[in-house]
């Protein structure tokens, strides 16, 4: 079957009657069990969605079907699906279904996408290389030896390993883009509130964003489209109208861009990417729009401040998983307390323990105001000073990360090393802005590069839309 870039492709088809959904999920099927090394998906619904399939190639003949019929997706397990099981990556509930459905997958359910199994994930999302999964890691599917990125890994390498269309992850500091870019396809994280976060299994409350992973600006536009707006459920969501994204792809005029300095002159980053980046950012000056780099004094104070209020909101969000209310739970349990302790001992793995414990620190009565509110105080500052850059600007743009895919095991002895993978992603989550993260080339190696576009809070139409032209533009460079 020949590859589809956009679900467009693939609908032309569809009416054309040179194809049937029936068809596309089997492919898609074959190229699962085919590439089952990369450990993409954790389950698989098979039967399910051939069932599903052979349904919407009725609606399309009757001229019923929604607007994401012939659109095969995959779920980060972290996105609640009714009847069907939700780890996380964790083995703490591994005995756990979910009695209903995440706001953001039933959306795209109605408009007939096709869930075609959930996908392996840092557990609690906890991670930027897919190497804390209970499940096992996943391989880069450019290189079976480099990392795929994470914590939305699974979710990467299966839209670049074409097992399936487009899938769904979710990014809390990155955890859809990083991933994205190690990948080699397009990454959307949105403004905080854009989408519902009910049926999502929270990390960090105040961070946690669901966002498409997608070949294409313009299938992630959709997908964030029918995704977006209010939700009963979820009292964080905004309720600001959702704009035509798919209608103003277009872009027109002439862009305000900024970059930050320390983010291509530091010595962390590797030659090729900020070769990659002062290209594009010089070619984008060629082109008519403003390019400029500027300064931001807080920069250093990122990274901790996530740490900080993430490793805090995962201490209470976890505290739920005891082994009493719902997922596993220890034999060893002589009292309530070996009960609490055995089961989180046993269910968790190191990683997500090593962050609970220091949320609980930073929360402890001597150190609260010491860390967490401190932290908040940072994060506000961030936050206006990143008001006042796009006052000036319309887009912030900068490397995803620092590195390309690094080898699987060559970070895992050293945590800060591998929180430092972050450190170019973070700023979206800390601020709240979406930030979009798009190929652009590769290393020597043949390893993806990606290249990062942030945009004002709720602004997701022109950052999309710019996107959408800068990923036009670097593809006929490449093919030239």
């Amino acid at each position: 079957m020949k590859e589809y870039p956009t679900l467009t492709d693939i609908q032309n088809d569809l009416r054309g009657g040179g194809l049937t959904c029936v068809q596309l999920v089997s492919h898609y099927l074959e190229r699962i069990e085919s590439n089952a090394h990369l450990n993409a998906f954790v389950e698989v619904y098979s039967e399910e969605a051939l069932r599903f399939a052979a349904e919407i190639d009725i609606k399309i003949q009757n001229g019923t079907a929604g607007r994401l019929a012939g659109l095969v997706i995959g779920l980060k397990d972290v996105l609640a699906h009714k009847g069907h099981a939700v780890q996380a990556g964790s083995q703490i509930l591994n005995t756990y279904h979910s009695p209903f459905t995440a706001t953001a997958v039933q959306r795209l359910l109605d408009e007939d996408a096709i869930v075609i199994g959930r996908q392996n994930c840092d557990e609690f999302a906890m991670g930027s290389s897919n190497e804390n999964s209970s499940f096992g890691p996943v391989l880069n599917a450019a290189d079976n030896t480099k990392v795929p990125g994470g914590s939305s890994g699974g979710s990467a390498v299966a839209v670049q390993a074409g097992l399936c269309h487009a899938s769904l992850g979710s990014d809390t500091g990155g955890s859809v883009r990083q991933p994205a870019a190690f990948c080699g396809v397009v990454g959307v994280k949105p403004s905080y509130g854009r989408v519902s976060r009910w049926g999502l299994l929270a990390y960090a409350s105040s961070f946690d964003c669901i966002g498409p992973i997608t070949k294409s600006v313009e299938d992630a536009a959709l997908l964030l489209e029918i995704m977006a707006g209010a939700d009963a459920f979820d009292s964080t969501v905004s309720a600001k109208g959702v704009p035509d994204y798919t209608k103003n792809l277009d872009w027109n005029g002439k862009a305000r861009i900024g970059y930050i300095l320390d983010t291509i002159e530091n010595e962390a980053i590797a030659p090729e990417i900020r070769e990659h980046t002062l290209d594009l950012l010089n070619r984008l000056r060629a082109q008519g729009h403003e390019v400029s780099p500027v300064e931001m004094p807080l920069l250093d104070y990122l990274l901790p401040t996530y740490y900080i209020l993430t490793t805090a909101e995962a201490s209470s969000n976890l505290s739920r998983f005891d082994g009493v209310r719902y997922g596993s739970r220890s034999t060893e349990t002589g009292d309530l307390e070996a009960l609490y302790k055995n089961t989180r001992t046993e269910g968790f793995g190191e990683e997500v323990r090593r962050r609970i414990l220091l949320g609980t620190f930073v929360l402890s009565a001597n150190y609260y105001d010491a860390y967490y509110t401190k932290a908040q105080r940072v994060r506000r500052l961030v936050r206006e000073e990143t008001e006042r850059f796009f006052e000036k600007f319309d887009f912030l743009i900068s490397p995803v990360t620092p590195t390309t895919a690094f080898t699987i095991g060559e970070k895992t002895d050293d945590p800060l090393q591998m929180y430092l993978a972050d450190i170019f992603t973070v700023q979206a989550n800390v601020v709240g802005n979406p930030a979009i993260s798009i190929p652009n080339g590769f290393d020597k190696n043949g390893m993806p590069i990606g290249i990062q576009i942030m945009a004002p809070f709720f602004k997701e139409e022109i950052m999309l839309s710019f996107a959408n032209h800068l990923s036009l533009t670097l593809k006929e460079n490449i093919e030239a």
